[in-house]
């Protein structure tokens, strides 16, 4: 249990140096480290990962560093698909779950360490209602559905179909993962249990890793920090596979 209170810590500072990433940890982390069972796992995840987000994000925008526009049209149509993906958790087994969220580790780790080096863009934001809904609705789906709250998908979203700068994006995407992951867990609720102490000795101690990540966000490279968190989440995402291998041998 210790190893797992010290991940906590883990996945507020990455949330807060990276606008992102903390909660590709969290479900391993309360599966394999705290013993909590997959589908109450993904609900606690998304109580823990809210409550970080909404602290980064108000600390965000007292720096100017909110899109409003961006966040809300992200927002609206990823708090219905964090519901409805919230829906999809109780039909797949556990192990099942466990396998596609490791290889959405993968696939976001892959594009961590393989794509461009981000370049900030002009702060002449074009966020098209049409474009931000669309993308706002697809990350929703994911995150009510495995319990992420899509940092790392939200922020290029918000560079690609809004053009919003870098620094910007971070803390707007805060804001949307804080919506997306509670809207999420409201549709958990009935499909299980929610170990509420623990998820609040997890979100207090994220919620110091935040703190302490927004604070050398501004003194270390986001480029190399990216990288690293990437390695890890491949090492994590490898474990998970090993450890559910039997469901490739099973139907599913």
């Amino acid at each position: 249990m210790a190893v797992a209170l010290i991940l906590g810590v883990a996945i507020g500072l990455a949330l807060g140096l990276l606008g992102g990433g903390g909660s590709i940890i969290t479900v391993p982390v309360l599966v394999y480290a705290a013993n909590v069972p997959a589908q109450s796992a993904v609900a606690m995840s998304l109580a823990i990962v809210g409550v970080t987000s909404i602290a980064g994000a108000c600390m965000k925008w007292r720096q100017g560093l909110v899109h409003a526009r961006a966040s809300v049209l992200f927002s609206l149509t990823g708090i219905i698909g964090a519901l409805a993906g919230g829906q999809l958790t109780p039909l797949v087994r556990p192990s099942v779950l466990l396998v596609i969220f490791a290889g959405l580790m993968l696939v976001i780790a892959g594009r961590m360490l393989w794509a461009r080096k981000q370049e900030d863009v002009p702060a002449a934001a074009q966020c098209r209602p049409w474009r931000c809904a669309s993308a706002g609705m697809g990350v929703g789906i994911m995150t009510g559905f495995l319990g992420v709250g899509g940092g790392f998908l939200i922020v290029p979203a918000l560079m690609h179909f809004g053009r919003i700068p870098l620094k910007q994006a971070v803390g707007t995407s805060l804001v949307i993962i804080a919506l997306n992951s509670l809207a999420g867990l409201v549709g958990h609720l009935g499909h299980g249990s929610v170990d509420w102490r623990l998820t609040g000795i997890f979100s207090l101690l994220a919620l110091i890793g935040m703190f302490a990540g927004v604070q050398l966000s501004r003194k270390v490279s986001k480029e190399k920090l990216s990288r690293w968190f990437a390695w890890v989440v491949i090492a994590v995402a490898i474990f998970v596979l090993i450890r559910n291998r039997k469901v490739f041998s099973e139907p599913w």
